[in-house]
C-alpha cells in the first residue's frame, strides 16, 4: 500500500505564501501523476494543479499565475508553491498520487493539510 503524507499547511496574511509538501511511501511501484486538491467548507472537492512523471502541469483558472506545482520523482514528492494567497484560497488541501503496479492503476490520498489565508 502507498501513503501520502503532507506537510506545510497553516495560517497566513493574504498576500504571503506557503509551500505544500506530499511525500509518498510504502509499497510504490511507480508514481504517475500527483496533483493537488482542495476543498472549502460547503464546497465541492476541486482540482488545483496536477504534474505528469514527465513534468507537464495544468492549474486551475483560480491559481494560476500564483500558484506552482513540481515534484522529485527520486523523493516521490509533489510540493505545491503557493503565492499572493487569498482569503479564497483557504480549504483542506489534498494530495492525489497514482501508482502503476503491474497490473492495475491504483490512486491514493493524503490526509488533507489545512491552508487558511487571513484577509
Amino acid at each position: 500500500q502507498v501513503q501520502l503524507v503532507e506537510s506545510g499547511g497553516g495560517l497566513v496574511q493574504a498576500g504571503g505564501s506557503l509551500r505544500l509538501s506530499c511525500a509518498a511511501t510504502g509499497s510504490i511501484f511507480r508514481i504517475n501523476d500527483m496533483g493537488w486538491y482542495r476543498q472549502a467548507p460547503g464546497k465541492q472537492r476541486e482540482l488545483v494543479a496536477f504534474i505528469t512523471r514527465g513534468g507537464t502541469t495544468n492549474y486551475a483558472d483560480s491559481v494560476k499565475g500564483r500558484f506552482t506545482i513540481s515534484r522529485d520523482n527520486a523523493k516521490n514528492t509533489v510540493y505545491l508553491q503557493m503565492n499572493s494567497l487569498k482569503p479564497e484560497d483557504t480549504a483542506v488541501y489534498y494530495c492525489n498520487a497514482e501508482d502503476l503496479g503491474p497490473a492495475a492503476r491504483s490512486r491514493y490520498w493524503g490526509q488533507g493539510t489545512q491552508v487558511t489565508v487571513s484577509s
